[in-house]
């Protein structure tokens, strides 16, 4: 059974009172990654670059080590230079994609120190916001160049793609399953994959389930985020609670497929000012939940018939009463 879970750390900046009562200011990031280790359950943090690495990678990962925290991977943040707003790889300012590809590289290499082997790239910076602000053509090829060539600068790390419909651009160029799949087959690195946030493939009109065996059969699923919302926009609510079914049919869904890397959370208890070790709990205790409904399925003789009929009511009474006990 699937049983690492790792977490947002901005998130555990959300209500400092709770933990540091006389602090003035943010926390800094090792306070955050110190509260972190404090929730049950919780293997892994991942860490956002250069946000969070500050320092020596190595000397930053013994420290979260001492917490009893293992680093799963690190996230790439193109937000340092103002100009990544008109695009990362794809910025009509060749300097500038030169500085993202860069930037990129050197994340790549703090991961590796750290002892990581997985770096996730989300370019929301890299779409348009208007009709005839772009040459499709030209930004498609740069966008896949910049792919390839950060994927091909360390082999034995993994370079997983997260995908978003928008923002902060109002399209994203890599907004779905398919059209990242698309690039990825383009770039053509064996060490490339996706990662699927359950609230981005919810706007992007999917079927997460569905997509995440997809991208199992394309590519490689290399992450998986687990969140919820009102499939209106990144809502980053606690797992299962709009879309516990759907939840559950792709957690089912990856453990055919042999997924075994962390299951992280994308929440934000930071917007309402949740207490984030609350909050991180509730999430892992509704996964464990989750994945053993998903194993007592596996067993069921019965789902396994009323899929291969696609006999839909057949199969909600046998999800029912594994879910609900109706």
């Amino acid at each position: 059974m699937l049983s690492r879970f790792a977490t947002r750390l901005n998130s555990f900046a959300s209500a400092p009172h709770l933990r540091w009562p006389d602090l003035s200011g943010k926390p800094s990031m090792m306070q955050m990654a110190e509260r972190a280790a404090t929730v049950s359950g919780l293997t892994d943090v991942d860490l956002n670059f250069p946000d969070h690495v500050s320092g020596e990678p190595k000397d930053i990962a013994r420290r979260i080590g001492d917490f009893g925290l293992s680093i799963n991977g690190l996230a790439m943040r193109y937000y340092t230079n103002p100009a990544f707003k008109r695009g990362a790889f794809t910025n009509p300012d060749e300097a500038v994609r030169r500085e993202a590809i860069d930037m990129t590289k050197r994340g790549i290499d703090a991961a590796r120190a750290m002892g990581a082997d997985l770096m996730t790239i989300w370019l929301g910076q890299d779409g348009f916001d208007y009709n005839f602000q772009l040459d499709y053509t030209q930004v498609w090829d740069w966008e896949v160049a910049g792919i390839r060539e950060v994927a091909e600068h360390d082999p034995g790390c993994r370079i997983s793609i997260e995908y978003k419909p928008d923002e902060p651009r109002a399209q994203s160029l890599l907004r779905d399953a398919a059209t990242t799949l698309l690039a990825i087959a383009e770039a053509g690195s064996p060490n490339l994959g996706v990662t699927i946030d359950f609230a981005h493939a919810l706007y992007a009109g999917e079927q997460p389930a569905l997509v995440a065996h997809l991208i199992h059969r394309r590519s490689r699923l290399l992450g998986v985020h687990l969140n919820d919302g009102y499939a209106k926009r990144d809502d980053g609510l606690m797992v299962g609670a709009v879309h516990i079914r759907s939840t559950l049919e792709l957690l089912h869904q990856i453990r055919r497929d042999g997924f075994d890397g962390a299951l992280y959370f994308d929440t934000f208890p930071d917007t309402s000012g949740l207490d984030p070790v609350a909050e991180c709990e509730a999430n892992i205790a509704t996964v464990q939940r989750l994945l053993a409904i998903s194993e007592q399925l596996a067993g069921d003789n019965g789902l396994a018939d009323a899929l291969s009929r696609q006999d839909a009511v057949a199969s909600q009474r046998i999800v029912n009463r594994a879910l609900i006990g109706a």
